[in-house]
């Protein structure tokens, strides 16, 4: 088994897996391969699952194109397949990496297992370019771990044949559940606002927009910490200048992920771009305003723990100060359900790959 990982989603996500496939020593010699499509933001969220790459093809490189990164990344993976010989490349969510992984498994003949597959906006653009990248991954997959029934129609309708689909939660929602037993709380929750952006399709004004309403946020609510984790991206750090002079604004490093665990725990309210936070937030019954147009995670809009709001300013403020100032409608959405999972993904997804009949997923 080679497990691949570049940016710091997909070690959060497939580390339950890795963890538990290691626990069957006998079954399964299991290979962990990083591309460190995101070097630092990768090692870091490794750390902490006691996790390290056994290869590591180090191909960050500054101001890389998706382009280069694929380029590389397909040529590298292919002496990674010829070494290792595996049976199956297992790779978690849409990044450039997962994308190389798929082509590279797919020109050796290599059987290959999607984890979070059948994701989908319907939209080429957004989000960009991971739409394209899921699409081709689940073209090419011989496993389809899909984290809910709706991915897992999506995959149907695309043809998929319903033997390679799996609905087996999302291992996000292992993950929070690991680090949480492993970290107690040690804030009040209710004084903290988190916020990320960091989308391809937000750079320029819209994320400026954004950024502009989390500034009238901030000033609105002095008694509150806007924490904002910083994406290194130059075009991330440019937009984040609109915030300057606020003072209960943090701009911050990418955080450990226990601390990034923390603050999910005790925000108020979640405003994000992120896939995964979308996922998580819900755990922990914190509302989500999600700063784009689509999501191909609209299982928490149904369900009422997420609410889209693009990146118009007016509709980003308005939506998030009603949530601030009106318990009514906070508590309208802090519901601690989570419609992506029930903290046992992984242990279904180890169950398929070892040829016994995992337990069904029945969402919250």
């Amino acid at each position: 088994m080679l497990a691949v990982v570049g940016t710091r989603p997909e070690a959060i996500k497939l580390a339950p897996v890795v963890l538990l496939l290691r626990e069957e020593p006998e079954r399964f010699d299991t290979v962990l391969c990083a591309t460190a499509q995101h070097r630092e933001m990768l090692d870091r969220a490794l750390a902490p699952f006691g996790l390290e790459p056994d290869v590591d093809l180090d191909l960050m490189r500054p101001g890389q194109t998706p382009n280069e990164v694929a380029g590389r990344a397909i040529e590298r993976l292919d002496r990674v397949l010829a070494e290792t010989a595996p049976d199956v490349v297992l790779v978690q969510g849409d990044t450039t990496t997962v994308l190389a992984a798929a082509i590279a498994a797919f020109h050796r003949g290599v059987a290959l297992a999607h984890v979070e597959a059948g994701l989908r906006t319907g939209d080429l653009a957004q989000p960009f370019p991971e739409e394209m990248n899921r699409r081709v991954t689940d073209l090419v997959s011989s496993y389809h771990f899909a984290p809910t029934a709706r991915s897992a129609a999506a995959l149907r309708a695309e043809g998929i044949a319903d033997e390679r689909i799996h609905v087996t939660g999302n291992t996000v929602v292992d993950a929070l559940h690991w680090m949480a037993r492993r970290d107690p709380l040690g804030e009040d929750r209710g004084s903290l606002v988190l916020v990320t952006t960091h989308r391809r399709e937000s750079f320029g004004v819209p994320m400026r927009r954004a950024l502009l309403a989390v500034r009238r946020l901030a000033e609105r609510f002095p008694e509150l910490r806007f924490v904002l984790p910083v994406h290194p991206n130059p075009n991330v750090l440019d937009a984040m200048t609109v915030l300057d002079g606020v003072d209960n604004v943090e701009r911050v490093a990418p955080a450990e992920y226990p601390q990034m665990v923390r603050w999910l725990r005790t925000s108020r309210l979640v405003i994000t771009d992120s896939g995964g936070l979308q996922e998580e937030a819900p755990t922990f019954g914190t509302p989500v305003l999600v700063l784009r147009e689509t999501t191909e995670r609209p299982e928490g809009i149904e369900a009422g723990v997420a609410r889209l709001v693009g990146t118009d300013e007016e509709e980003i403020f308005r939506q998030a100060e009603r949530l601030l100032a009106d318990p009514a409608a906070h508590a309208a959405m802090a519901r601690a359900a989570n419609p992506y999972g029930d903290g046992r993904a992984a242990e279904r997804i180890v169950a398929v790959l070892a040829g016994r009949q995992p337990a069904p997923f029945a969402p919250s």
